[in-house]
């Protein structure tokens, strides 16, 4: 019997793996769009894990599971003896016994990493302060659906190094693009995860010399969740690094720009790239869904 496959990092993945999944999402988009979508998953249930708030995340899962012919449940961190101080080991050999996968969106990933290790299903991080690969997956769809294979192109990330910064950087050395990271000093990316990228991923502390011939800059909020006390000096820091128009203007023709939401308009991205007609961040966000079914049959029905 194959081991259980979990999603914890994108790492988790091969390059091939990630590029099937990229297709099959594009395909069940459209098979979406014509509502001959495929019950893929009847019969089957994910367990969804969250003691971090979620908009998208919630969302994406539970409809993606229902469009594919499965149910969701959703559960607290309060909602569960996981919130009463029940070892997460416990947690994980009870829940995986009566579902076909868990998502989890929590604060610590060592406590992904140990349910999954307890697990009999697949587990799939929704988000931890390392990691958010479920995000990655969904801005990889939007790019190569406007521009083909990200392979030797150029990506800039905007600000501070955090979980989907660092997702960046695993997809960057498993599908061989550039990453440039603009961050200022004291805000760069996980130094360990920066030696294992190294020849796929640089620092650069002048925002107008990263986005030079970039194909795609991307940002998200300078203050996540459990740094709000931050805010403030967050912002002063990073205030250079904001995505606006004359940035923009200094990256290769055509560039597209990203951001995972929820966005603050006038903060790390200004309000007119936020409401231009044009770009393509709803589609990313909307891509949430479809990456996350084509992993989700990927995971349960391998």
């Amino acid at each position: 019997m194959a081991p259980t496959r979990h999603f914890l990092t994108l790492m988790d993945l091969t390059p091939d793996e990630i590029r099937r999944l990229i297709q099959r999402a594009i395909e069940l988009k459209a098979l979406r769009q014509t509502g001959t979508e495929p019950l893929s998953l009847s019969g089957k249930s994910l367990a969804m894990i969250f003691t971090k708030a979620s908009t998208r995340t919630r969302v994406s899962f539970e409809a993606g599971m229902a469009q594919l012919g499965g149910s969701a449940l959703f559960l607290s961190g309060q909602d569960t003896q996981l919130g009463r101080g029940e070892p997460i080991e416990d947690s994980a050999r009870v829940i995986s016994s009566m579902v076909d996968a868990v998502m989890i969106r929590t604060y610590s990933h060592t406590d992904v990493e140990c349910f999954a290790a307890h697990s009999r299903v697949p587990v799939i991080n929704g988000l931890t302060d390392e990691f958010h690969p479920c995000q990655i997956l969904a801005d990889l769809q939007t790019f190569f659906e406007h521009r083909g294979d990200i392979a030797g192109r150029k990506v800039c990330w905007l600000g501070d190094g955090n979980n989907v910064c660092h997702s960046w950087m695993n997809a960057a050395r498993l599908l061989d693009f550039e990453l440039v990271v603009a961050c200022p000093d004291g805000y760069e990316p996980n130094p360990t995860l920066l030696k294992a990228c190294e020849r796929f991923v640089r620092i650069e502390r002048a925002p107008e010399n990263a986005v030079q011939g970039t194909d795609l800059l991307v940002t998200d909020v300078w203050a996540s969740m459990g740094q709000e006390a931050e805010q403030e000096a967050r912002a002063e820091l990073l205030a250079p690094y904001q995505l606006n128009r004359q940035l923009l203007e200094k990256a290769a023709s055509g560039a597209l720009y990203m951001h995972c939401l929820p966005a603050h308009r006038g903060e790390e991205i200004t309000a007119d790239l936020m409401d231009a007609p044009d770009h393509v961040i709803w589609q990313e966000a909307e891509n949430r869904l479809h990456t996350q079914k084509a992993l989700l049959e990927f995971l349960i029905n391998p």
